[in-house]
């Protein structure tokens, strides 16, 4: 019977995968020709129109498009956004907020206080349920768009249309996790 409830919520899963169902909202949506190239650049988010890194989604390999109500505009959100690179890794302040963060959004619920896992698996490997989830770009779009395992999406507009984790406080997150880890600061 539990064999046969997991593949209707498998089949279920992917219909709406299918269905592109996720509530972004497109004409309020950034696509990556719209998102930051580099840190040197101009502040203003909407002045710049290229990047170099392209985000998909783990369930189905999908672009992501960020809701411009998910992007501030700090240095490491377009460091990261131009290069796959989280310069908060490491970064005492920005480790502090993504442990409140963590907290707040529910994933010590699964993931465990210090995110070894619990229900859910560890995140701070070496072992990762999906692989690209080693690098700080991988476990971004796992967070962010959810997985087919049964991880909801956090990112801005994934949850409700006008809530979520924005990019910043995402990368905070995850530079608390690698602060778990040993040897992985998922820039490698």
């Amino acid at each position: 019977m539990k064999f046969i409830s997991v593949c209707l919520l498998s089949l279920f899963l992917l219909a709406c995968s299918e269905n592109n169902s996720d509530p972004v909202i497109e004409d309020n949506t950034l696509t990556s020709e719209d998102q930051p190239q580099s840190i040197n650049q101009a502040s203003d988010i909407s002045d710049i129109k290229q990047e170099t890194v392209k985000f998909v989604k783990t369930t189905d390999n999908s672009e992501i498009k960020f809701p411009k109500e998910a992007l501030v505009g700090t240095d490491a959100e377009k460091e990261f956004l131009a290069t796959g690179k989280n310069i908060y890794v490491g970064d005492a302040e920005a480790i502090k907020t993504g442990k409140k963060r963590y907290n707040l959004w529910s994933c010590t619920q699964c993931h465990g206080p210090t995110a070894k896992g619990q229900v859910g698996p560890g995140l701070t490997g070496p072992k990762y349920n999906y692989a690209k989830d080693a690098t700080n770009k991988g476990m971004f779009e796992t967070i962010w768009a959810g997985t087919n395992g049964g991880m909801g999406g956090k990112g801005f507009g994934i949850m409700a249309a006008d809530d979520g984790v924005t990019v910043d406080e995402l990368l905070k997150i995850i530079a608390f996790v690698r602060s778990n880890s040993k040897d992985l600061t998922g820039n490698e």
